[in-house]
């Protein structure tokens, strides 16, 4: 698109980037597991397009955004990215957001699931489109999601949205001071997948867990997709 990006700026996203991607590393290599089938989205919530244009160029290309009227602000100045929506969607904005992103990590129920699939069905020839199925592992009244032990009631309706590619499941963890202390709803996460698995073939095996503080402990306990806002891109300014 022509438009310029700060050298340092870009050097220092490389730099964060390659902290992030060896911390994610050594906590593959300490569950024996491959470190190139954990995918890092850089969480750009709040990240003006210039900012993002340098941490592109730094190879941070999966973008995870919670909003979709920022992601429609922000990514036509953004060239070269793949745009993840990691944040709560609407009903009435799912046709955007099928437009903007090449995944929804947040379908937080059936009702959700049946309107995206009517509305990729609506497309003639288009591909199945990727989601995640967002769990509300620790029950908290706080976060969306589906409850853990009504999900697997649910599968045979989310079968029926054959138009969308439902890749593995989703969850927002516990706020907590000691990073381990997250570690039962990973886990949980990952055992209701495989459990879900077993009844529903079609369930896609990704795990999307982990975030700034938590990270190392979700790719310990099988996060396949970790969501990095601050320890990319800092500290964000204070909302109003």
């Amino acid at each position: 698109m022509g438009q310029s990006v700060d050298r340092d700026e870009v050097e220092r996203f490389r730099d964060a980037r390659d902290a992030v991607l060896s911390r994610i590393e050594a906590a593959a290599r300490r569950a024996g597991r491959d470190p190139g089938r954990v995918t890092l989205v850089a969480v750009s919530k709040t990240v003006p397009a210039a900012r993002i244009r340098a941490a592109v160029e730094a190879g941070l290309d999966v973008l995870g955004e919670n909003r979709v009227q920022e992601a429609e602000a922000k990514s036509p100045d953004v060239a070269g990215a793949a745009w993840h929506l990691v944040g709560p969607l609407q009903s009435n904005k799912a046709r955007r957001a099928l437009g903007l992103f090449a995944m929804i990590q947040s379908v937080h129920d059936l009702d959700l699931a049946r309107r995206l699939d009517r509305l990729v069905r609506d497309e003639p020839g288009g591909a199945p489109f990727p989601v995640l199925v967002q769990v509300n592992v620790d029950r908290d009244p706080a976060k969306a999601g589906f409850d853990p032990d009504a999900l697997a009631a649910a599968l045979p309706e989310l079968d029926a949205c054959g138009a969308l590619d439902v890749r593995g499941l989703m969850t927002i963890g516990r706020a907590v001071a000691d990073p381990d202390d997250a570690r039962p709803t990973f886990a949980a996460l990952r055992e209701l997948s495989g459990r879900l698995r077993r009844q529903w073939p079609r369930l896609g095996p990704e795990l999307s867990m982990g975030m700034s503080d938590d990270f190392e402990v979700a790719v310990e306990e099988g996060a396949t997709i970790v969501r990095v806002g601050r320890a990319l891109f800092g500290e964000r300014p204070p909302t109003r």
